[in-house]
């Protein structure tokens, strides 16, 4: 028996989608409005979280760049010469905008002039304890700055960030629905075994899926809020919190009404994800999931798991990811089998980081990382970007259309890697 649609008719999501619109030009023409009384001031003065700072050599000058938080929710750049170490501390800054803050900017980051005031050390939280102990069981900082960022969406040094670029394999090290997958299916399975007992005892008329999945999501809800809400991550949330909903309704999950959906209702509560790359990349993601699941669902599932989705995806999105991101290695063909791999080596970090042996795998991952030398950069066209994006909406209603979509990432692929 087919399971109903989300939305019976086009007429109905169409109206739904025009509404979302509505509310998201209202909501980004009010932060449009803050925009111009924010740029308008000639200093203004907060409190921010440095969530990273590095040193930068500019001549015979050297100056640290610091990435700031603020209290108000702004995310900004500003330098100093100063040399004190500011890595994770909370400091009282002046800042000067200017005209030169795009709204774009503003929505995102930006780069200000500042003056730097009193600054104090954080306070010692659980996060920061999680992630100290997390890099006491490593000898280098690279594979310590890995581990908290898949755990805890910590930054990554510049040279390991370009490494995993690389090897294709950002999407692993960026908390993002891939994880979150992981997760609920540990956590999920983990509380259903203590679950099932009691329910055949004690209270066999309650459905599994509501209370099992409701205490996955808030545990979830809670460690999405513990990293700082990365824009894939609450994306993919988001995602899951009304995918568990649909699913408890008996409605058709798998739907591309629902990614537009559930992506127009997260661009309306959080107008930020507009000028987010990883949110688009994530969205592109799943976008490409579902169209392959769409033509191959009813092949064998396995199949589908370990081949047709890990190859898949990294083909389909090469051209999506070029249009933004040159970089180039023949290691990146690496990329769908690391993919497959990271399943079974997340939770196992995680047991062994917290058995204290987090070490245990160091000397793999170096090799891994010491892989990649050097690389080249190959940019798509955005004109050949947009049409291969308008040719991946009509592979939604044509399979003739999927096909040449597959053919057109294949050859891609061939171009990209056959030099």
């Amino acid at each position: 028996m087919e399971k109903p649609k989300l939305f019976e008719t086009g007429k109905s999501f169409v109206w739904t989608m025009t509404l979302l619109l509505l509310l998201f030009c209202l909501r980004l023409g009010w932060e449009y409005r803050n925009y111009t009384e924010f740029i308008a001031k000639p200093f203004y003065f907060t409190h921010a979280v440095v969530l990273n700072a590095y040193t930068k050599t500019k001549g015979e000058w050297r100056y640290q760049v610091l990435k700031l938080h603020s209290d108000e929710g702004l995310t900004f750049y500003t330098t100093t010469h100063s040399t004190e170490p500011f890595a994770h501390q909370r400091i009282r800054v002046e800042i000067f905008p200017s005209s030169k803050i795009t709204f774009a900017g503003y929505l995102g980051s930006f780069y200000v002039k500042s003056r730097i005031g009193k600054h104090e050390n954080m306070p010692v939280s659980v996060k920061t304890a999680l992630l100290e102990k997390v890099a006491s069981q490593h000898h280098t900082s690279s594979i310590a700055s890995f581990y908290n960022a898949i755990f805890f969406a910590a930054p990554l040094s510049k040279i390991l960030r370009e490494k995993i670029a690389l090897l294709g394999v950002s999407h692993l090290v960026a908390l993002s629905g891939f994880h979150l997958s992981i997760l609920w299916a540990i956590l999920y399975g983990f509380f259903l075994l203590l679950y099932k007992p009691l329910q055949q005892r004690y209270f066999p008329h309650r459905y599994a899926l509501f209370d099992v999945g409701l205490l996955t999501v808030l545990i979830l809800g809670v460690y999405l809020w513990f990293v700082g809400s990365p824009p894939s991550l609450l994306r993919s949330y988001a995602m899951m919190l009304a995918g568990w909903a649909v699913l408890l309704m008996g409605i058709e999950l798998i739907s591309f009404p629902f990614l537009a959906t559930v992506a127009a209702l997260l661009l309306v509560l959080f107008p930020f994800l507009c000028v987010s790359v990883s949110f688009w990349l994530s969205v592109c993601g799943v976008f490409y999931i579902f169209l392959l699941l769409h033509y191959m669902k009813h092949w064998n599932k396995w199949l589908i798991t370990l081949l047709v989705i890990p190859v898949g995806i990294f083909l389909l999105m090469l051209p999506v990811v070029h249009m933004i991101f040159g970089v180039t290695s023949s290691y990146q063909l690496l990329s769908p089998l690391l993919s497959i791999l990271f399943i079974p080596f997340y939770p196992l970090a995680m047991l062994l980081h917290t058995a204290g042996m987090g070490g245990s795998l160091d000397g793999a991952l170096l090799h891994l990382f010491a892989l990649p030398a050097d690389a080249q950069e190959h940019f798509l066209p955005l004109w050949v970007g947009g049409l291969y994006v308008l040719l991946s909406l009509l592979a939604v209603k044509y399979r003739s259309a999927f096909y040449a979509l597959a053919a057109a990432a294949l050859l891609y692929a061939f171009y990209l890697f056959s030099g």
